[in-house]
């Protein structure tokens, strides 16, 4: 069965919470796994004309985004940001996208099965209720500062930091994801405080199948990584390993010991 689905972007609120350099052909690629038909590609984004007349860097590279999310299929919704000057002279800058991706959701949902919503604000709980009422599967993307509430309404959440390649590694430009010697990101699915070592997994694929946890099964999308207490940043805990829900950076190394095996390093904390 297909499933018609429509993703919406906040573009500004993902921008300003660990989203930065979001790839809009990778995000395709996420909504569009299993068997889902992209109906709708939607992004909201403010355009600043007035800093854009004055800034030639920024125009170009407001300018330059924009394009390149159209290169990829998406409808650029952008609105101006506005100024306004009160009696005392004071500036306040005024933008917000909110509405119009609300309105565009809500119109465009008699034509979707689901809902993949890019945000982390809790202001958008109200959509999600009324889409579902409407009789929308949602889903929810987020990076840091989402919205525990917002996650609690849809009916499924992902954290973009996982997803192989949604964002890149600043410091690894032309990072092979999965590889040996790669950096990836994922989370800790078994940790031993008594013997000082675990299990570190990361999702080596995009597809529909990342509710199957079990990285000994071939359709999990999951692999793991053997990990050393000495290869963990001192501002992580043990008890940030035990809750399994802390998002992890490091590296990935053949395993001296195991055939095929994988080894972690240099791990990172990206997000309790």
């Amino acid at each position: 069965m297909t499933i018609k689905i429509g993703v919406f972007v906040d573009a500004e609120n993902v921008r300003y919470n660990g989203g930065f350099h979001l790839r809009y052909d990778i995000l395709r690629r996420f909504a569009s796994r299993g068997e889902r038909n992209l109906i709708r590609l939607n992004t909201y984004l403010l355009f600043d004309q007035e800093r854009a007349n004055e800034d030639a860097e920024y125009a170009k590279k407001a300018l330059s985004y924009q394009q390149i999310a159209r290169q990829f299929g998406w409808k650029a919704n952008i609105k101006n940001i506005r100024r306004y000057t009160d009696d005392e002279g004071q500036v306040s800058i005024k933008g917000s996208t909110d509405l119009d991706l609300a309105v565009d959701a809500l119109q465009q949902a008699d034509h979707l099965d689901e809902v993949l919503l890019v945000t982390g604000d809790g202001d958008f709980e109200p959509l999600v209720t009324a889409l579902q009422n409407k009789g929308c599967r949602v889903e929810l993307l987020g990076f840091d500062n989402v919205s525990r509430q917002l996650q609690r309404q849809v009916d499924t959440f992902y954290s973009g930091f996982l997803i192989p390649n949604l964002i890149p590694v600043t410091y690894e430009p032309r990072n092979n994801w999965g590889k040996p010697g790669s950096v990836v990101r994922g989370v800790c699915s078994k940790w031993f405080q008594d013997k000082g070592f675990g299990f570190l997994n990361f999702l080596d694929r995009i597809d529909d199948n990342s509710w199957i946890t079990n990285t000994r099964l071939n359709e999990s999308p999951w692999t793991s990584a053997f990990c050393h207490i000495n290869e963990i940043a001192g501002d992580i805990n043990e008890d940030d390993l035990v809750h399994g829900d802390t998002v992890l950076e490091f590296y990935v190394q053949e395993s001296p010991q195991e055939e095929n095996g994988l080894v972690a390093q240099n791990v990172r904390l990206v997000q309790a």
